[in-house]
């Protein structure tokens, strides 16, 4: 889930632009206490909007301190203090980053520099958090599987991530894990397959990997997917988002909502509508947040 989750900035209040900055700064330090310094580079806003999801469901405060950090170490400035479910996060975010680019590897494309770097922080990971990487890893090759017998269904091959996500929020929740929040998350890792797989279609095409949206509906540009099959695939993430705003609903949040159903609602749509139009991936976010990083 590495770079789609995106809020929409024009309609997101300014307290809660603060809180996902501080959270952001938050996890980076989780990232470091629990997989080490060279961990951080792989710091996404993905799992910064788990966390705050996931910290407003399980009841778990979020403070805001103002600290240093080792690239603002002179001047302080807000961050979340890194609790037991950021530190678990942490982990999670380096697990994810090393399985990530071993895809990539796995596609032909580079990316052995670079998981050197999470190599450490991978092992301690494992070590620490036995169970949260067993749960990853068994999802993964279940994806890896449906990828090798090349499922021709969309649908059919996001199953794998999307009970991943579920399995996670199950184990994160605790005993604050319901069916509504199982279901969430199931339809989040759902839209995060679907939508890379959507995006990666002109790539998959010309370098012929694996995408099911190429089996599915034929070879061609992405262009020509969307003027032939576009009401389907359009159908397809409607559906998504229906069935995440139902189970949104469902859920009891303990502290203020306004960010993540900014996201949820609002920020992942417009970011499916992106991808149909086949457009660049904004950085205007990532602009906007190079500063705390």
């Amino acid at each position: 889930m590495f770079g789609y989750v995106k809020y929409d900035l024009p309609n997101l209040f300014i307290k809660d632009y603060m809180l996902y900055r501080a959270m952001y700064c938050g996890l980076c330090k989780g990232i470091s206490k629990a997989c080490g310094q060279r961990a951080r580079i792989g710091l996404t806003y993905d799992v910064t909007f788990l966390s705050a999801l996931l910290h407003n469901i399980a009841g778990v405060d979020v403070k805001i301190e103002r600290q240093n950090c080792f690239e603002h170490a002179i001047r302080k400035r807000p961050i979340a203090a890194v609790d037991e479910l950021t530190e678990e996060l942490g982990a999670l975010n380096t697990v994810l980053a090393y399985y990530k680019l071993t895809d990539d590897i796995e596609d032909g494309g580079r990316g052995r520099g670079k998981r050197l770097w999470f190599k450490k922080g991978f092992k301690r990971a494992k070590k620490n958090y036995p169970k949260l990487v067993a749960l990853v890893e068994t999802y993964m090759k279940e994806q890896a599987a449906a990828e090798k017998n090349r499922v021709a269904s969309p649908d059919i091959a996001a199953d794998p991530t999307a009970k991943m996500m579920r399995e996670l929020s199950d184990y994160l929740l605790k005993d604050r894990a319901t069916e509504a929040t199982g279901e969430l998350f199931y339809g989040l890792g759902k839209w995060v397959y679907l939508i890379d797989a959507l995006d990666d279609y002109d790539k998959d095409v010309k370098k012929q990997n694996y995408n099911p949206f190429v089996l599915a509906y034929g070879r061609g540009s992405r262009a020509e997917l969307m003027q032939k099959d576009g009401e389907e695939i359009k159908f397809l993430f409607d559906t998504l988002f229906f069935s995440l705003r139902e189970n949104l609903a469902g859920i009891t949040f303990f502290f203020n909502r306004d960010l993540t159903d900014n996201v949820i609602l609002r920020g992942i749509p417009l970011e499916t509508e992106r991808v149909m139009r086949g457009e660049k991936r904004a950085k205007m976010q990532e602009k906007i947040l190079s500063g705390v990083k």
